[in-house]
């Protein structure tokens, strides 16, 4: 008797268990709003930095020049306050740094220029 009852405990919990999750899958799949939270913002930007500026600037940083990283307060102190001085540099170059207009593409500097104005803003978070 005492395991028939222990049977039926062990199906009810995880009758239990298996609607909560369920339950939970027909929330996220059925919910765009959750779904998004869920799935990291994707940007022209963000893809072209990945493929050709991360080599060197990896979360923001610089591997070849510390001072020159793309952190806020290095942006600042070296004049470049906002997403228009990026593009120009990832274009055109500047210092050390070549230019990469033609790599980036029509467009590709300024979707760079905002995506890395966006990060520094947030201090570079590693999600």
């Amino acid at each position: 008797m005492l395991q028939l009852m222990r049977g039926r405990h062990a199906a009810s919990v995880l009758a239990v268990l298996l609607t909560a999750v369920l339950g939970l899958m027909g929330l996220l799949l059925g919910s765009a709003p959750a779904l998004a939270a869920l799935v990291p913002d994707v940007s022209p930007g963000a893809g072209l930095f990945e493929q050709h500026c991360v080599g060197c600037h990896v979360h923001g940083g610089n591997i070849i020049r510390r001072g020159k990283t793309l952190r806020l307060a290095a942006l600042e102190r070296n004049g470049i306050n906002g997403p228009e001085r990026i593009a120009a540099i990832a274009a055109g170059g500047q210092g050390q740094m070549s230019a990469y207009g033609a790599v980036l593409g029509e467009g590709g500097p300024e979707a760079v220029a905002l995506y890395v104005w966006q990060q520094a803003q947030l201090d570079w978070p590693k999600v």
